[in-house]
This record gives structure tokens, C-alpha cells and sequence, in this order.
């Protein structure tokens, strides 16, 4: 299969691909992967180099670009260096010889963008340098923006240049007759007119990028222009609140000293007289100024910031309103601007959890030696250097689910089972967004192994986590919520090594139950798989089907992952859903990606259309504007040397006081990894799994030994904090938390807690 076909460059955009470099007489051409980026032109020998060893770089703003022949050209800095290259064909050399004069003229104007402006900052005084912090934000947009009208004005230059040359050609070869020139002719029109294109395509490119800047930007301006107006109005309105208020108390302390009891209130009086009138109308002014405050609030349904759970008692439900609603604004605002707002006092300091981990090391690993022996074989079984891991044990991952909490927070308002369903989908698609890059293997928690993670004071929930068995493999998790939610899942991996693949399939159960609505949902996890195992880069997909069903009252929702294929149309990544009652009627339709958006909308009429390519008839739903109901947060900077954590999976790890011996943070060879001491890290593991196989030696010795007639191929386990049991609402067996954890949290006793590590 040939390699894909590279994308048309853009300005200011990275691009790459692989070009021949011409090396000595002896070895010629060697085919480089070259890469250009913020006005450099980098190679390596292959992409797996791009991490580690860089083979060389030329500056493009003093570069000088000359174009040999059909496939070859010359870059050159004027004579320290130089690189012949060749491309695998006449199109690929234009679309790099294009990508280079637009990353060459812009970087020569940044060069000197830079010289002129030294001194800038020396003469800025204190207070222009302090409102010059506040609208840091709008002049890093400017410079977005001037930046891409550079880019557009760069185009523009090469379109006139390139169009200019394609009309003298064409103006030539009118006037030439048949002849041994008209070939040639033929083909350098051929040229320039690609080159015309593919600058105009970069145009295009250009264009649409600075359209869809400054549309956003615009739509984001007014909100904050907005916001700022109705500030000013409340704050405008508090202040004449208050001097009305200190006018009236100064005429009640003279009417108390001066006047008689009966003219101290100061709605009795003249009406007619001007201190009467006053009266009246301060009292008008105070129900006004509640009334004011008061309103916004009946629009509010879920705030944005996952900081703030404070909820209108008037609303019916998240998704019956506009989701685009500016809510964190009016929270905002509501705090700033009512001076009796007890909010700030009651507020206690949270802890700030860390940003970053130390960065990953590159180790070279033989990969191909180790993972022969394992083709066909159950990956918990087969001993694992830390070198394939992320120093995250599978209970930490697990916690990750709870990653968009707040889509079960918005749930547990919903006043309808069929609205609550679209938020618990939208839950059960998001768990999958924090795997699009995390190709490390988490590490296999040892029997008794725990995990808890507290963000009661955060985020409003707690969860704890054990690994209730070995053999198979099988870890419990119990989350419980303020906002009225509690998650349980007992999940199972079974993984298969199939040569160019791994394959990832859970077992067990996900639950989720509403204490308002006693609504009891369960569902699923679809199959992982991990592509590219032995040759090319790592990549993941989830593909499969998830029934999320309300036991209560029948709804349902279908969900299903498209499995990624390089010959379909579809978006990759794709997950499309129905929401259903018990008689099998639509009400919702679902769509989007499990890295990226999920969006809703409501079905007004569904229908039976033609038949689709399996011969099977395709229904049609009629639908309202979708709306986006969850969206991935943006991973942290640096993220990729970080094993592409998000911003909670970086503190998952952190070390914390008072948890359980048996807890995650303190396994030491999971430390050791995270802190880049890997030769340590593996012989540690090593240690953990044989001590570990030890006691297990040890129980079945002891149960044979009590009940010689089972044998000794089960295991007599008993987990700690969880305990099997049938649920009746699902009818499906699982363990369930039975309590005592965070009891022996707060009292410090752990006695009960085997040494594992």
C-alpha cells in the first residue's frame, strides 16, 4: 500500500515527509524524514529519531531556495550549508518547494519583527505595564491575527508570482509553433500551473484558518463585552443601593433625635413633600435591585466551572435550556457584585495539586526479543519490563473514568429519564478520550492493592478502588457523589497478543444509581485495541457496542464505536447512539467522537428510509439543532513528555498523607518509574511479583490443607472493603463496597491491611 498522500501546506503550519538527501559518491541519495517547523528545516534518519537525535537544521530566514529540475533542489544559507534533495516526484518537489518560501518569507519577517522591537518594554510605565496585564489576552489575539494576515499577504505574493510566470508560458506557447520546443513548453506550464495551485490551495488554507479565528474570537469578545456591561450595570446599581441606604439610615437618625416616633419611618409622611417621595421610591429601588439579582438565576442549569455546584432551584432539568449559556460569567458576577453574598467566607483553601512529572526517559528496548513468546498467550501472565508501562497502576486508571464527573452532576438534576440517559452516555463515551495517546500499559495492581481518591472538598466525590482478585484479574470500584450519584463497576481484562495487534477486551459490569430518582443504570466497556505492536507508531481504537439500560423504567440507549478503517468517509473515532423508552420509541439521537465532542439532539419524527448497504432499511430521524452536551478538556503543555497524562491523571500518583499502606502512591516500584529510575523500577517489580506469588503459594497451601477435597486451583480470597453480592436490579454478580474505609481513614487504623509491597 502506498504511503498517504502528504496534506497541501499551509502557513505557519508544521509539515513533513520523507525527501532523499544526497550524501557522498559512495552512498548517493539516502532517503531522510525532514521536517519543517517555526521557520527551520530539520531531518533524522527515521520519524522514531524526533525524540532523541536530531542530524541536522538550516535557519530558512537567511536560506536561498533554487530549484534544479523536475524532482531535485538546492537550500543553502550561503555556503556553511547545504543540502541536495531530491522528491519522489515532480508534484511532491513543488508542494515542499512551496511550504518552504512560505515558512522562509515568514520567518525572515519574525527576524525582523524581533530586531525592531527592543526597547519596548524599558519605557512602558508601572501602570500602563499593569493594564497591559490585563488585556494580555486580547493582544496575544491581535498578534494571532497579524500573524495570519501576514500569512494571507505571503499568499498573495506567491500567487501573483506564480501567476505571472503561468501567463507568460501560456502567452509563449501561443506563439510558438510545433516544434522541438513545444514538449518542453508543455512542461513547464504543467509546473507553474501546479504551483499556482497548490498556492492557491495554501491560500484557501490560510483564509478559512483567519476566518474561523476571528469568528471565534468575535463570538468570545462579545461575551466578555457583555459580561463587563452587566457588571458595570450591577455595580453601578449596588453603589446607588448603598448611598440610597446611607441616606435613609442618616434621615431615620434625625427623625429618631428631632422629630416624633410617628414621623421615624420614612414611608409615612408627605407624599407630596420631596423627603416623602424619596422614601417611596428608595423602597421601590430595593425590591427592583433583589428582583435583578434574583432573575438570572432561573436561567442558569449547570455551570460551566466545575467549581461551583450552586444550582437554581427553579430550573427542570440541563438539557431543557441552551448549553451555551455563559454560566461561569453570571456565577462570577453574582459573587462579585452582591456585597451580602457569605460565599467567600465559606469557602476553605483546597489543596493545589501538582501540574507536571518528571519527563519520561528515552530507553531503547528490543521489543521484537520480548514480545515473540508472547503471540497467543494472556498478557497478565507474561512478566513485563516497566519499559512498556506509564507509572499509573490499572486502579488509577480506573479512578480516571471519573474524569468528567460533572456530566453525572448535570444527571442528577435531570428531571427526566430520557434526558438523564443522554448525560450517562455522554459519561460512559468520555471515559475513552484519555486513551487516544496513552499506548503505556498501566501497572497490574497486586492482590489487596487499593486506591482511593478524594475530591469530596473539589469536586464533591469520593471513590475508592481494590484489586479483589488475581487470577483472573478483577478490580472493584465504588464512587459516591453530594450531587446525589454512585458509580460502581467491577471490571475484568482479558488482553490477547495477536502479532500486529493487542487486543483488550473488559468483563463486567458498570453501574450507576440516582438517589432522587432511584433511577439504576448499567452498561459495558467496548474492545481496545492496540495497533502496530511490532512495526510503525502505536495507535488506539475502540470499537464495539454499549447498551446503557435504566432498569427502573425500561430506556435504553445504543452506542456504538465505528472501528477505524483507512478506506471509509466517516470521521474516525466515531460514536453515534439512540435513546430509546421501553415501547423502543426515539427521543434522542447521539453523535460525535469518543476523543473529541459528543453532541444531542431531539428526534421529532422518525421514519423508514431506503435500504442501506447490508440490505437492511435505515430509519430517519427528525431532529432539532444538535447541541453539545460533553467536550475533552485540552491535555496540559508538555504533555507528550508526561506519557500524555491529562491534567487529573497527573495527580493521581502524587504522594498524599493518610492513605491506606496497601494504597497505589505507595508502591515503590511505580515510583521509581515515575522518577526515571527504571533499572531500579524493573528489579523492584520483579521483587513485588515473586513476594506476591509466595503468599499465594502459601493461602492455597492452607486451604488445600483445610478442604482437601476442592484441590487447590481456587484461590480463598476475601476482599478487604468490598464483598460479592447478586444484585437484584441487574441480576448480575459483582463486588460492592461494604464500608469502613474512610472510617479507618479518619481514626488512622490500618491494622487490618496486609503488607504487600
Amino acid at each position: 500500500m502506498s504511503e498517504p498522500k502528504p496534506p497541501i501546506p499551509s502557513p505557519g503550519d508544521t509539515y513533513n515527509g520523507w525527501l532523499f538527501k544526497w550524501t557522498n559518491y559512495i552512498k548517493g541519495y539516502q532517503r531522510r524524514w525532514f521536517v519543517l517547523s517555526n521557520g527551520l528545516l530539520s531531518y533524522y534518519r527515521t520519524q522514531a529519531e524526533m525524540g532523541h537525535t536530531c542530524r541536522g537544521t538550516i535557519n530558512l530566514a537567511t536560506a536561498n531556495i533554487v530549484v534544479e529540475d523536475s524532482c531535485n533542489f538546492v537550500i543553502s544559507n550561503g555556503g556553511a550549508q547545504t543540502y541536495h534533495l531530491k522528491a519522489s516526484s515532480e508534484v511532491e518537489r513543488q508542494r515542499w518547494v512551496t511550504a518552504l518560501e512560505l515558512a522562509k518569507a515568514k520567518a525572515a519577517h519574525m527576524q525582523t519583527e524581533s530586531d525592531d522591537s527592543g526597547d519596548d518594554c524599558s519605557s512602558v510605565p508601572p501602570t500602563s505595564r499593569a493594564r497591559g496585564c490585563r488585556n494580555a489576552e486580547i493582544q496575544s489575539t491581535l498578534r494571532t491575527l497579524n500573524s495570519k494576515v501576514e500569512d494571507l499577504t505571503t499568499c498573495n505574493d506567491l500567487i501573483v508570482k506564480h501567476g505571472s510566470a503561468l501567463q507568460r508560458s501560456l502567452s509563449e506557447l501561443e506563439g510558438i509553433c510545433a516544434g522541438s520546443d513545444m514538449g518542453e513548453k508543455i512542461r513547464q506550464v504543467t509546473e507553474r500551473a501546479t504551483l499556482f495551485r497548490i498556492t492557491s490551495n495554501a491560500m484557501i488554507n490560510a483564509c478559512r484558518d483567519f476566518l474561523s479565528l476571528a469568528q471565534s474570537h468575535s463570538k468570545r469578545w462579545q461575551k466578555a463585552l457583555q459580561t463587563e456591561r452587566d457588571q458595570r450595570i450591577r455595580l453601578e446599581e449596588t453603589i446607588e443601593q448603598l448611598a440610597k441606604q446611607h441616606n435613609h439610615l442618616e434621615r431615620a437618625f434625625r427623625g429618631a433625635t428631632v422629630l416624633p416616633p410617628s414621623f421615624s419611618n420614612p414611608t409615612i409622611g408627605n407624599k407630596g413633600g420631596v423627603s416623602g417621595k424619596g422614601d417611596a421610591s428608595d423602597e421601590d429601588d430595593d425590591n427592583e435591585f433583589f428582583d435583578a439579582m434574583e432573575d438570572p438565576a432561573e436561567f442558569i442549569t449547570v455551570p460551566a466551572d466545575p467549581k461551583y455546584h450552586r444550582r437554581s432551584g427553579s430550573n427542570i432539568s440541563g438539557i431543557s435550556s441552551e448549553t451555551g449559556m455563559d454560566d461561569q460569567s453570571f456565577d462570577e458576577l453574582s459573587l462579585a457584585s452582591n456585597p451580602e453574598s457569605p460565599q467567600p467566607l465559606e469557602i476553605e483553601p483546597v489543596r493545589r495539586r501538582r501540574t507536571r512529572i518528571p519527563d519520561k526517559p528515552n530507553y531503547y528496548l528490543n521489543l521484537w526479543s520480548i514480545m515473540k513468546n508472547c503471540i497467543g498467550k494472556e498478557l497478565s501472565k507474561i512478566p513485563m519490563p516497566v519499559n512498556f508501562n506509564e507509572p499509573l497502576s490499572m486502579l488509577q486508571r480506573l479512578s480516571e473514568d471519573l474524569e468528567y464527573y460533572e456530566l453525572l452532576d448535570k444527571a442528577a438534576k435531570c428531571q427526566s429519564s430520557l434526558e438523564q440517559m443522554c448525560y450517562v452516555a455522554a459519561f460512559t463515551v468520555s471515559s475513552y478520550s484519555t486513551t487516544v495517546h496513552r499506548t503505556g500499559k498501566p501497572f497490574n495492581p497486586l492482590l489487596g492493592e487499593t486506591f482511593e481518591l478524594d475530591r469530596l472538598r473539589e469536586c464533591g466525590y469520593r471513590s475508592l478502588c481494590e484489586q479483589v482478585s488475581h487470577h483472573p484479574p478483577a478490580a472493584a470500584h465504588h464512587a459516591v457523589s453530594e450531587k446525589g450519584w454512585t458509580l460502581r463497576q467491577e471490571i475484568t481484562l482479558a488482553s490477547k497478543f495477536r502479532g500486529k495487534y493487542l487486543s483488550i477486551m473488559p468483563l463486567g459490569s458498570i453501574q450507576c444509581i440516582f438517589a432522587k430518582s432511584s433511577n439504576h443504570y448499567s452498561w459495558k466497556k467496548v474492545t481496545t485495541t492496540v495497533h502496530n505492536i511490532i512495526v510503525g507508531k502505536l495507535w488506539i481504537d475502540q470499537s464495539g457496542e454499549i447498551d446503557v439500560v435504566n432498569h427502573r423504567t425500561g430506556d435504553r440507549c445504543h452506542l456504538k464505536f465505528t472501528p477505524y478503517s483507512y478506506f471509509s468517509r466517516d470521521v474516525p473515532r466515531k460514536v453515534t447512539g439512540v435513546v430509546t423508552d421501553k415501547d423502543g420509541k426515539a427521543h434522542y439521537v447521539l453523535s460525535g467522537t469518543w476523543d473529541e465532542k459528543m453532541e444531542f439532539s431531539r428526534v421529532i419524527q422518525s421514519s423508514k428510509g431506503e435500504n442501506g448497504t447490508e440490505g437492511k432499511q435505515r430509519t430517519v430521524y427528525q431532529t432539532l439543532k444538535a447541541k453539545e452536551i460533553w467536550r475533552k478538556n485540552p491535555l496540559p503543555e508538555g504533555t507528550e513528555n508526561m506519557y500524555y497524562f491529562s491534567s487529573l491523571a497527573l495527580t493521581l500518583n502524587e504522594p498524599e498523607e493518610g492513605v491506606a499502606p496497601t494504597d497505589s502512591r505507595r508502591r515503590p516500584d511505580q515510583r521509581l518509574m515515575e522518577e526515571g529510575r527504571w533499572d531500579e523500577a524493573n528489579t523492584e517489580k520483579q521483587r513485588l511479583e515473586e513476594k506476591q506469588r509466595t503468599v499465594r503459594r502459601e493461602r492455597e497451601a492452607v486451604k488445600a490443607a483445610s478442604s482437601p477435597e476442592e484441590g487447590t486451583h481456587q484461590d480463598n480470597y476475601q476482599a478487604l472493603w468490598f464483598e460479592r453480592i447478586d444484585d437484584p436490579v441487574s441480576e448480575e454478580t459483582l463486588h460492592v463496597y461494604k464500608g469502613g474505609y474512610w472510617e479507618a481513614k479518619e481514626q488512622s487504623s490500618w491494622d487490618m491491611c496486609p503488607d504487600i509491597f
